[in-house]
């Protein structure tokens, strides 16, 4: 009679099975880590973007001008949205159509304002977030069906493909800057703002302010910028050398005669205590809502925070659908060389309907010198 094989092999097969599981899982994790950073890259410093539908009209001293500017939270943020990385459940927009509706829905409010310029911030053009839909070319289509503008974009930042969360992963993004204006842009500039070196860069992505030059009828330029600073993963030292190569570019135009105005999304708590404002009694703390350091403005600039009718939040945490609950601050808004009157500045309550910022709408007039 032939010996039958024991039932106590199984046990040892199984364990087999098991670490050849387990190592397949190492190695694509593995793989996959090292596709995320192999194919991390920052996009050029000092890129010379593309002017496009260029105007010939120079701008004008002593004429009332109107800016606005609105993160746009590349199409997804509808009021109930709450987003994967703001201790949220939700990593793509809804739909397609969602994204359609949330950045017209934007066009239409900024354009309400009849501006003579835009500034948009986190402006996908092909991302797997928002169903690859180009708003850049959308946008500018919207702004072209009211008058003839001048755009600008500059590539914020390019991501690999994120594989999270599992069941919706948020997928590769491209996303940027729209600048767009009645008058003549003779040229604009990508700056490569300073960003985290460790693994940290990896939700830092990239950063950048756009430099666009409107010409005036006095010989002397307006420098019109861009910015989006970081959000997640930096700290208040690195906040404050993105701001303080900011400011250097600015304070150098200036001494040139030139007139300067910055608009956009600081990720920084822009009154320093609106959080408190807003929030009273908090002990949250989040690192895109650090007090702004007004201490590094140069000399010759100021924020423009006489706000006409009264305290507005500009932007929500995702956390929750947006309730008198939500988490609110202010991020957004303009700081202007003193050669620049603000007449009017007031950030604008929208509940949040598209996005998750609201618009800071301004009006100034350039100095004659």
């Amino acid at each position: 009679m032939h010996p039958t094989k024991s039932s106590n092999n199984h046990p040892f097969t199984w364990w087999k099975l098991l670490l050849k599981a387990v190592g397949l899982i190492l190695l694509i994790v593995i793989g996959y880590v090292s596709y995320v950073f192999l194919t991390y890259s920052r996009i050029k410093d000092n890129l010379a973007l593309e002017v496009k539908n260029p105007s010939d009209k120079a701008a004008r001293t002593d004429v009332l001008y109107t800016i606005v500017t609105y993160n746009i939270g590349f199409g997804a943020y509808t009021a109930d949205y709450t987003f994967f990385m703001d201790e949220g459940k939700e990593s793509r927009a809804r739909s397609r159509e969602s994204v359609l509706t949330c950045v017209n829905g934007t066009a239409d409010t900024a354009l309400s304002f009849s501006p003579d310029f835009a500034l948009y911030q986190e402006v996908d053009t092909d991302s797997t977030r928002s169903y690859h839909v180009d708003e850049a070319a959308l946008l500018a289509a919207r702004f072209a069906e009211q008058d003839s503008y001048t755009n600008v974009f500059a590539q914020n930042y390019h991501s690999a493909y994120l594989m999270y969360p599992p069941l919706a992963p948020h997928g590769a993004s491209n996303s940027g800057l729209l600048t767009l204006s009645r008058l003549q842009i003779t040229s604009s500039l990508r700056r490569s703002l300073p960003i985290a070196t460790d693994f940290k860069k990896i939700l830092d992505l990239d950063r950048c302010y756009s430099i666009s030059r409107i010409p005036v009828e006095n010989g002397r330029e307006l420098i019109l910028i861009n910015t989006h600073l970081s959000a997640y993963g930096t700290d208040a030292a690195q906040g404050n050398a993105q701001l303080e190569m900011l400011f250097a570019d600015m304070q150098k135009e200036y001494e040139q005669g030139n007139y300067v105005i910055c608009g956009g999304d600081f990720n920084h708590d822009f009154l320093v205590n609106s959080k408190e404002y807003f929030n009273p009694g908090t002990d949250k703390t989040y690192s895109w809502c650090n007090p702004f350091p007004d201490e590094i403005i140069p000399e010759g600039f100021r924020k423009c925070t006489d706000y006409a009718e009264g305290m507005v939040s500009s932007t929500r945490y995702t956390n929750i659908p947006y309730s008198p609950e939500s988490f609110t601050v202010i991020l957004d808004g303009f700081i202007v060389s003193d050669n620049v009157t603000c007449s009017y500045v007031q950030n604008i309550d929208t509940a949040y309907q598209y996005t998750d910022h609201n618009p800071v709408v301004m009006r100034f007039a350039l100095n004659e010198l």
